[in-house]
């Protein structure tokens, strides 16, 4: 015969398991629900960056090709090396490419911007995937918002005395590079990642 103790015992610590298995469950639906949160926002960081990545590259290959149509025939063709000579027509449009392959939405295009001098693009993305069902109310219909601003820099300097006529040397980072007005051939240009840098602002 069990004494009557006992089973007084067992009756109350029956409770208390149950309490501590919710409470435990919570928080284990809590803690995926928070994980759910974070890779939604990572991927929403993810698309941003490429983004602005991708309208500032456009631009740069927008300046290397200005750069090269100048050299040669525009006596101001040292001036395209600043950065800041692109009308960016096609960054909002790679920006969208982008953003897209990432599964989100730019909102409001690709937005000139200057950072620390350079010239430069912000874009702001949402996900076109929601974070999801959770014990959480309405995440099932939040999308990730993210922004990003990417830079173009120059990378080429040269005598202050340089004449635009003459054979001119370039110094890109420690990449030297001798151009010709007189005597230019496409292939003279370096790559254009040797001419400008572009990266996200920090």
């Amino acid at each position: 015969m069990t004494p009557s103790f006992l089973c007084g015992d067992r009756g109350q610590t029956l409770p208390i398991y149950i309490w501590l298995t919710g409470i435990l469950l919570f928080a284990a639906f809590a803690f995926f629900a928070f994980a759910q949160a974070a890779s939604a926002r990572n991927g929403a960081q993810s698309a941003a960056d490429a983004a602005a990545l991708a309208a500032a590259q456009d631009s740069r290959d927008e300046l290397v090709d200005g750069l090269m149509g100048a050299i040669g025939t525009d006596d101001h063709w040292l001036d395209w090396l600043n950065g800041d000579k692109f009308h960016g027509t096609g960054a909002s449009a790679a920006a969208d490419r982008l953003a897209a392959e990432n599964d989100s939405t730019v909102l409001g295009g690709a937005q000139p911007t200057v950072v620390n001098g350079f010239p430069g693009y912000h874009v702001e993305i949402e996900t076109r995937y929601t974070v999801g069902d959770s014990i959480i109310p309405g995440t099932e219909n939040r999308h990730a918002k993210a922004h990003a601003t990417a830079v173009i820099e120059p990378r080429c300097t040269f005598a202050t005395d340089a004449d635009p006529t003459k054979p001119v040397q370039l110094d890109c980072d420690g990449d030297l590079v001798d151009i010709d007005p007189e005597d230019f051939d496409s292939d003279d240009l370096p790559d254009a990642s040797v001419l400008f840098s572009v990266h996200l602002a920090e």
